[in-house]
């Protein structure tokens, strides 16, 4: 899956950016802590799965052509009026291969790959994925360690939300699962949108429970840029 094709179909354009831009602000008005969000179109290239598919496929194509190698070499010599003996073998090579190049193609389209790789790969990919763009993005290195990275990997569906280490030690992991989850079902709606602007709200109630803001705006920089980071095609590996 491209990046233009996951933008169009998550209708993320110029004022949806804005948008959720806006509620990081918000939210980080009343927290020490800090927001980070990104999307990618899929965690990584899963090529080996969709042409080991394609490949098997081809390998019981023509397993089941075997069989009728007597009709199909009536065929073969009817339609080139006396066909040569390497027509047939060039016959089942080449049909083999169509099916296996075409197989592939439709391998590639999101819905055959969630249905051809498997859930714990893609679970392990998409939190791969997420801790690298956590380190990259400098999530990590916070003043307070306080921040957050809510990730999600559209292809496969995932929703990851990564928090530091001075967060962890005092919320559960699980409040971060609901609202990851809560976004991921969001994220399959026609308001994209809301439902990113939702789990900005709800990380930023949670954090300003437990890291609120100092009564100085000036004692709370902005430490990592609000809004949300779409990572290109060119990212994955």
């Amino acid at each position: 899956m491209t990046k233009a094709s996951m933008l169009r179909r998550l209708k993320l354009e110029s004022a949806t950016f804005d948008t959720i831009r806006q509620a990081v602000a918000r939210a980080e008005t009343k927290t020490t802590g800090e927001i980070a969000l990104a999307v990618t179109a899929e965690s990584a290239r899963y090529s080996v799965y969709e042409l080991m598919v394609a490949l098997c496929v081809g390998v019981f194509a023509f397993a089941v052509m075997l069989p009728f190698s007597g009709g199909i070499q009536q065929m073969l010599d009817k339609i080139l009026w006396g066909a040569a003996d390497w027509y047939l073998p060039a016959f089942f090579g080449i049909s083999c291969f169509g099916i296996t190049a075409l197989l592939f193609f439709v391998a590639n389209v999101p819905a055959i790959d969630r249905l051809i790789i498997p859930a714990s790969v893609r679970r392990y990919t998409v939190y791969n994925r997420a801790l690298r763009h956590f380190v990259e993005s400098g999530v990590y290195a916070t003043k307070n360690r306080s921040g957050i990275l809510i990730f999600v990997s559209y292809m496969e569906r995932e929703v990851r939300i990564l928090a530091d280490t001075g967060i962890s030690a005092k919320i559960a992991p699980e409040l971060w699962n609901l609202i990851a989850q809560d976004l991921a079902e969001g994220l399959g709606t026609a308001d994209a949108t809301g439902a990113f602007v939702r789990a900005v709200e709800r990380c930023g109630e949670l954090l300003a429970e437990h890291f609120p803001a100092p009564e100085r705006p000036e004692d709370n920089p902005n430490e990592l840029p609000d809004g949300l980071v779409v990572l290109d095609d060119e990212d994955i590996e």
